[in-house]
């Protein structure tokens, strides 16, 4: 049985150019969903600080779970115990929507330098198998091959660093907007 090298040192290729569309869609749309979120805080915030009861008017996740915090605090029913749990319920809901899809990145940082060293791994074997079958003498040919069987690593490599810059940069914002959060929560408790 013979492996067709080039077939899946093109594939390694494709598959790394695909990784680097998605990790520039996560970015975005995670750059957006935090700048939503952030502006929301900022209203959620302002709530607070006026005086009697905040309203949250908002679809989101933040201004929802403010909600549902105050009025859980209005009820007669609510002790301390029940507010705190729903605090804690209510933080890791918001955490766990604000995180979404981090992972992926976290993912591609880590499998692109391998997936580029195997793509390499791959194209040097398909120049090594030309040499050895004779049809390559010419040591330019060689160079070129080599040449091409590299741009998997640069590739996987440099889809990494994207990957981690992006991923670094949302897993800040992702903190601050959790611990704001939190922030938000301390000070609407009664």
């Amino acid at each position: 049985m013979t492996i067709d090298h080039a077939y899946f040192h093109a594939l390694c290729i494709d598959v790394l150019i695909g990784a680097l569309v998605v990790l520039g869609f996560v970015v975005v749309e995670r750059l957006v969903y935090y700048g939503v979120l952030g502006l929301r805080g900022r209203s959620i915030g302002a709530a607070l600080r006026k005086a009697g009861t905040p309203s949250f008017p908002g679809g989101d996740v933040l201004s929802r779970s403010m909600a549902e915090y105050v009025a859980m605090q209005a009820r007669p029913e609510a002790t301390r115990a029940r507010v705190e749990d729903l605090s804690a319920a209510l933080f890791l809901q918001v955490d766990g929507r604000v995180q979404a899809r981090l992972w992926i990145l976290d993912t591609i940082v880590t499998a692109a330098p391998l997936l580029g060293l195997l793509g390499t791994i791959l194209g040097i074997m398909d120049t090594f198998n030309a040499l050895s079958a004779g049809g390559i003498s010419d040591p330019a040919a060689v160079s070129r091959g080599i040449a091409a069987a590299l741009l998997a690593t640069a590739i996987g490599i440099g889809t990494a660093l994207f990957g981690l810059v992006g991923h670094n940069l949302l897993h800040r914002q992702a903190e601050h907007i959790t611990e704001a959060f939190k922030g938000y929560l301390l000070r609407a408790t009664q």
